[in-house]
């Protein structure tokens, strides 16, 4: 059985996008050759009227069954790499008379092959072949290129690699007799798949819009700001997911970036530029497929930021778009998780309205949150003008720049996340040496956003090629936890001048009752983080902590 371990995403190249069409003919219009033989086929040469043609060829795709494998074919891509493909139809197409069903394409996580278990359960809120089955669906997973017994070399999920890749597999889909379509060429998909697998489903819409719904769960905006935050190296997940992708076929790219962010904190221009033409960034703008964000409070590698990015554009564009956060992703949900049905059912509601035409299904909240008690709270739109609520103050003091000052790893973690064990290394915990604030709240309030931090400071430290960085953190006293294991890295000028410097923290989710309170904490280094450089110390002058506090959602 194949199994979704960890995980990761990206896009590139700005290219052009169209609605596609809801409704269409469902006859597939496309030929095939009896099961064990090879099999071509050719996509029609124009759509019906009003059909997404963006991305359909006239040219032939080649599959090819992999002997003793029902469910797999060798699928030709359009640079000859090999991309095996898997197809699990729903059991009762496999009748000459039957209606063709809608498809659902699921990618795999980083590292990965593509999932062909019908009876095992995905981790990271992933759906599962079986029940996409009985919901009606056909499924197709696939092994990315560079992974598994596809050929290739890995590219993270480039738009002309990876991207391509796919569009390949809609032209194949869209010829089978069992693959309900819009239009000849234009198969009726959707896309679910957690993190590489959510990655490659906004690549896919932003120069495809054959695709008719997503689901991409823990995905990102940029590799920028996910992997490479304020110029800091996010050093303990590189160095996770290069160790799961030892012995694949990686772009050299990824491994000089990995290799230099480890030993100095650093990455080369050619490396940064690399994976900021990754995006999806601004290929995101491009999209116009109904798009349903689920994303991980707890995420320590795609964190809140990208997904709430990604929601912004997609609303901005009039796109229809719901975001649902729960307590989990890259990362070890250590309070209430809530119910996990929530990320299966709102999935399927969000599949059968754009996938069956169900108008009644699938509507209603825009933005779903969970905060560290696993209660929901919801509302029509994500507050973009929460109010700096909650603040506080003080005079600082003087930090020492050491090893003894450092938050986490992460020790005796308790929780039901399969990836904890893999994780708690790189985690931030409260740390025993720094510069702390409090913040009490006076009323309830659901603190949900990005905290915004002012520091003014003097410092020294020795020369050295390390980047100069102190890390940001708030305390929940209640539990000792981390608030959402975030941290964020604060570039600082230690050249013993007074210099003041003003950031947004990690995005949030948290209630606080009246009297709860916050504690802010400064810290020299982190594992999360490739270790900034260390001797000298840091005076704080003044810091200051504002957080954002919303009454605009209501507990569920």
């Amino acid at each position: 059985m194949r199994r979704t371990l960890v995980i990761i995403a990206t896009a590139v190249l700005l290219l052009g996008a169209c609605s596609s069409d809801d409704g269409g003919d469902d006859d597939a219009g496309s030929t095939t050759t009896e099961a064990g033989e090879s099999e071509t086929t050719t996509a029609a040469d124009a759509p019906d009227d009003g059909a997404c043609d963006q991305g359909a060829t006239t040219e032939e795709v080649e599959a090819v069954p992999v002997e003793g494998t029902p469910s797999d074919w060798d699928v030709t891509s359009f640079d000859g790499t090999t991309i095996r493909a898997h197809w699990f139809p729903v059991p009762e197409q496999a009748g000459a008379d039957a209606a063709p069903a809608p498809t659902i394409l699921m990618g795999p996580g980083w590292s990965q092959p593509g999932d062909t278990s019908q009876e095992g359960t995905p981790i990271l809120g992933a759906l599962g072949i079986g029940p996409m089955n009985e919901r009606g669906y056909n499924v197709l997973t696939w092994d990315p290129r560079g992974f598994g017994a596809s050929t290739g070399t890995a590219t993270v999920n480039a738009a002309d690699a990876e991207g391509r890749d796919v569009q390949i597999l809609l032209d194949w889909v869209a010829a089978l007799p069992a693959a309900r379509t819009d239009a000849d060429g234009d198969p009726r998909v959707g896309m679910v798949g957690a993190s590489y697998g959510g990655g490659i489903q906004l690549t896919v819409a932003g120069i495809d819009c054959r695709v008719d719904a997503l689901v991409p769960n823990i995905a990102w905006h940029s590799l920028e700001t996910s992997l490479y935050p304020h110029e800091t190296v996010k050093a303990g997940w590189a160095g996770v997911l290069s160790s799961v992708a030892a012995g694949a076929r990686l772009d050299p790219h990824i491994v000089s970036a990995n290799t230099s962010g480890q030993e100095t904190g650093t990455l080369s221009e050619e490396d940064h530029q690399w994976f900021v033409d990754r995006g999806p960034g601004d290929l995101v703008e491009q999209i116009r497929t109904p798009t349903l964000l689920v994303h991980g409070t707890v995420d320590t590698l795609f964190t809140l930021n990208e997904a709430v990015t990604n929601f912004e554009i997609l609303q901005a564009n009039d796109v229809p778009v719901s975001m649902l956060w729960y307590c989990g992703g890259h990362g070890a949900c250590l309070t209430d998780g809530g119910d996990p049905a929530d990320i299966t059912d709102a999935s399927f509601a969000w599949l059968d309205r754009y996938l069956r035409d169900d108008s009644d299904d699938g509507g209603g909240t825009v933005v779903s949150v969970i905060d560290q008690d696993g209660q929901r709270w919801i509302g029509d739109d994500y507050p973009t003008d929460s109010s700096a609520g909650l603040g506080a103050g003080s005079n600082g003091g003087t930090l020492a720049l050491t090893a003894e000052s450092v938050a986490g790893p992460l020790v005796d973690a308790a929780s039901p996340d399969l990836l904890t064990g893999l994780v708690s290394p790189i985690t931030p915990a409260r740390a025993e040496t720094a510069l702390e604030v409090s913040v009490r709240s006076t009323p309830e309030a659901l603190v949900l956003g990005a905290p915004h931090l002012t520091l003014t400071y003097t410092g020294s430290t020795p020369d050295g090629p390390e980047p100069t960085r102190v890390f940001a953190q708030l305390v929940d006293p209640n539990t000792g936890f981390v608030v959402g294991n975030q941290i964020t890295p604060i570039p600082v000028e230690l050249d013993g001048a007074e210099h003041t410097v003003d950031i947004d923290m990690e995005i949030v989710a948290h209630h606080l009752a009246a009297g709860d309170e916050l504690v802010l904490q400064i810290v020299a280094t982190t594992p999360a983080y490739a270790t900034p450089r260390l001797g000298g110390e840091i005076t704080v002058s003044g810091v200051s902590i504002e957080l954002p506090t919303t009454d605009a959602l209501t507990p569920a």
